[in-house]
This record gives structure tokens, sequence and C-alpha cells, in this order.
């Protein structure tokens, strides 16, 4: 805002120096160097006075000289005149004043216009866009704090409307990323908490009759077997408890929101051209995208797009960056889009763990990730009524999307 401000003053100084410019250089009619005509006028009258024959080509002001005929338009015709009293009768001299001062007040109009038309336009400009913008220069700093209970105010001027709106939809999924991640760990600390609870019945249970054993309270075998069956019971309760356990953490540590809808192929596509052609070509990574026919696919168009980004980044990360290749086909009624890259060093081994959360292959040593993408796409894919697989041919990685079609 300050280095805005200082242009205006900048402005206002230059326009100042301009008006300075114009009053001083250009003289104002009615001046000391308008009056020349006079001066100019008399010498020719003391010429003629002198029995000389005046000459007019001479002068800058004088532009006809006319002796009176005792006719009424000598003193009656319109135009620029004055008059002098010579030897030979009145003397009438045509003028030609300057027109410094009319010149002078067009360019002063002139200044004045196009000053106001500039400031008009910057404070214009500082109060629908620098302004407002200025203002949303602090929303970064007030989500990395943790701050996103405040709404953002509407734009009026809809110069930021879309912004705005994106940016308050952004504030607002952090927001409730943040409440189902509380949500998530008081729920976590619920379930550990009756869980451990839970089980200390059965072992207590399992203790005790352990101890019984070991003393030999228990002589008839059949009550020695009816304990053992006991032990035996009180294990397999733990057992589904931590079965229960596991499953909760391996299935519901993440949640999402995928929304029906449509989008036509070579939107999808698009999108994925347009953000990552500049990108690899930075890398000079050969992008290959194959061809295909347009048609609308069922999917929620964000994460649609998001499963493709993922797939796209991990060919970027664990391919030799050779060359990325987009591809397509159809199955039945369906579209499946395919992202390969070159240079896979995964085992074949692995790759049916690919999709597991928290599974990282063996070519991720020295690489930044957290095992959780290709789990994320198949969660994604699957709420989308999708599917998703991989494979490796002739060197290459393959994971490819499966959409319905709409």
């Amino acid at each position: 805002m300050k280095s805005y401000n200082r242009l205006i003053a900048a402005a206002a100084v230059l326009f100042a120096a301009l008006f300075i410019v114009i009053n001083l250089l250009i003289p104002y009619e009615g001046g000391p160097e308008d009056r020349t005509y006079i001066v100019e006028a008399e010498r020719l009258a003391k010429a003629i006075d002198a029995g000389q024959q005046p000459d007019i080509s001479e002068t800058e002001y004088i532009t006809s000289l006319t002796l009176d005929d005792g006719s009424e338009r000598f003193y009656s015709e319109k135009g620029n005149f004055i008059y002098r009293r010579t030897s030979k009768g009145v003397c009438r001299f045509g003028i030609r004043k300057s027109s410094g001062g009319s010149t002078r007040l067009i360019l002063n109009l002139t200044a004045g216009a196009a000053a106001l038309i500039t400031f008009g336009v910057l404070i214009y400009l500082k109060r629908r866009l620098v302004k407002p913008f200025n203002e949303l220069s602090e929303l970064p700093y007030e989500l990395a704090k943790g701050n996103l209970t405040v709404p953002l105010k509407e734009d009026s001027g809809r110069y930021f409307g879309r912004f705005i709106w994106g940016t308050d939809m952004l504030r607002e999924s952090l927001e409730q990323q943040k409440e189902r991640e509380l949500s998530l760990h008081r729920d976590r600390q619920t379930l550990l908490l009756s869980i451990s609870h839970d089980i200390k019945s059965p072992l207590s249970a399992i203790k005790l009759s352990v101890r019984a054993l070991q003393k030999g309270i228990y002589e008839d075998e059949a009550r020695q077997r009816e304990v053992i069956d006991g032990i035996g019971d009180r294990a397999d309760e733990i057992e589904s408890y931590v079965s229960s356990l596991i499953s909760s953490v391996n299935d519901d540590f993440l949640t999402f929101t995928v929304r029906e809808g449509e989008e036509y192929l070579s939107e999808l596509a698009g999108r994925i051209e347009r953000y990552y052609s500049d990108k690899l070509a930075m890398t000079h990574t050969a992008f290959v995208i194959g061809e295909y026919s347009d048609c609308l696919i069922k999917c929620d168009p964000d994460r649609a797009e998001e499963v493709l980004q993922n797939l796209m980044e991990n060919a970027i990360k664990y391919g030799d960056g050779r060359e990325i290749a987009l591809s397509f086909s159809e199955e039945e009624d369906c579209r499946l889009i395919t992202v390969s890259n070159t240079g896979c060093t995964l085992p074949r081994e692995e790759l049916i763990h690919i999709f597991d959360s928290f599974r990282r292959g063996t070519n991720s040593d020295g690489k930044p990730g957290s095992g959780l993408g290709l789990y994320i796409c198949r969660r994604l894919m699957t709420m989308m009524g999708g599917d998703i697989f991989a494979r490796i041919e002739d060197g290459r990685m393959n994971v490819t999307a499966v959409f319905r079609k709409a």
C-alpha cells in the first residue's frame, strides 16, 4: 500500500511540474510580448509621415495597411485592427495577435483533464484492487497461524470474487479437517481407553487361571481342561479387541468427501496437460499424451484431478525423467486413463502392496513420501465408483484409473 501511495505522489509531482512548464514557456495573451504589433504600427506610421513607402513584409504582427478612403467599411469592418493618424490621413493596420494565451489555456485544460482521469483511475484501483488485495495478503499468515474461524468478506467489485470464494473454501476445508482431526483424536483416545479397560478383565482372568494351574489347585483333569478352555476363550476375546483396533487404524484414519458428478474427459485431460506441460519441459522430460475420443465420465472433477495429479507426481518422483505418458483406452462401459513412466525399479513382488497405507516400495529410498498417495487414489476411485490398478511392462510403471461412463 505504501508503494502505491508513493506512485500517486509521484504522479502528482509530475503533473505539477507539467503545469509549471506550460505556464512558464507559453506567454499569456496581452502580456508584454503581445504588444510588439504596436511598436511595428508606430514605425510604419512614421515611415508614411516621412514620405517613405512602408514595407509590411518585414513585420511580424502587421498583416495589412489601409489608408482611409472615406467609406463606412473603413471603420466598421470586423477584424483585429489598430488605427494611426499620419500625414496622409488615418491609416488602418491589420494585426495578428499572439495565440499564446489560447494555446496555454488549451494545454492547461488538457493537462487538467489528464490529471483528473489519472488520479481517478489510480484512486479507483486503490479502492477496488490494491486495498482488497492488501487485506487478502494477510490471509496466508492467518492460515499458517491456525486462525481458520474468520470468514472472508465478499468483494462488491467482484474483481476478487472467484479468488475470495476459492480461498474461503480452502479456509473452510482446513477448518473442517482440523475439526475432523480433533474428533479423530478424541475417538482414538476413547477407543484406546475402552479397549484397554476391556482387555483388563480377560487378562486378569487368564493370569489367575495360570497361577491356579501353576500351584496345582485344580487336581481334577476335567477341571483343568475347563480352566484351559477358559484361558483360550479369554485369549480369543483379547484378539478380537486387537483386531478391531487394527481395523480402525487401517480403515478410518483418513476421511474423504466425494460428490457425485460428471465431466468431459477432454476437460480433465486438458487440466492435467496444462499443469504438467511446462513443469516437465523444465526438466526436459518428454510428456506424451495419447489420442482419445471425448465422452462424459462419472466422477467428482476435483477428486478425479487429484487422483491423476498423484499418479503424475509418482511418475515424476520414481521415474528416470526420460518420458511420462498419459494414455487412454476403453473397456465395456468404462474409460481407462493410464499414467506411465520409464525407469521403473520396483520389484514385481511388491506391486500388490503399493495401494496399501503406509507401504513404500524398496525403490523409495532417499525419496520423500508417506506411503499414502496411492492408498488415497484407491479410496477416491472406489468412492467414485471406479477402480485403479498397476502393472509393470518393459521397464515401465503403468498405473491405470478406471472411470465409468456417464
